[in-house]
């Protein structure tokens, strides 16, 4: 059984889970140049962020992934998706939209209007998981220099039929 828990960006388990991550990427991103950042905690503290741990089996911590709160966009109040991360002997179990789900709902309750989120072109299976959702190309909202797309979804009850 999978559990969804909420835990400090800087707690052990979390800390782990990001080092992982940020290796794994800059093993695979081109060139060799992926900027690693470590989150501080306050990125990740109700109401302006989450940083949520899946857990399998009672205590082994086996992805994660948050929310934050980024500058209003032209639909209202935004909230970025970060380090979506599964172990990869983990991954095609339907783990990584349980935790999108997740955030999106947090992201509803705290009021906001979309969801953004930046990734790499080469990430393909995570660019298909966000548009399974409903997730679309949108312009760029920030400078990351890891990124090469960007993409938002509209979360606002009065334009659930319409995307960004």
């Amino acid at each position: 059984m999978v559990e969804l828990r909420p835990v400090p960006v800087d707690a052990a388990v979390a800390r782990g889970l990001l080092t992982e991550y940020f290796a794994l990427r800059a093993q695979t991103f081109p060139g060799n140049a992926y900027t690693t950042v470590f989150p501080s905690v306050q990125t990740f503290t109700s109401p302006d962020g989450v940083f949520l741990v899946l857990f399998d089996d009672g205590d082994l911590a086996v992805g994660c992934g948050g929310i934050r709160r980024v500058a209003d966009g032209p639909h209202g109040a935004r909230y970025e998706v970060k380090h979506l991360y599964l172990r990869p002997e983990t991954r095609g179990r339907g783990w990584g939209r349980l935790l999108l789900d997740d955030l999106e709902r947090r992201a509803r309750n705290w009021g906001a209007d979309e969801l953004v989120l930046d990734t790499h072109h080469t990430l393909e299976a995570a660019g298909g998981l966000y548009a399974s959702v409903g997730f679309i190309e949108i312009e760029p909202y920030n400078d990351n220099p890891n990124a090469t797309r960007w993409y938002g979804l509209r979360l606002t009850a009065a334009d659930d039929d319409e995307r960004l």
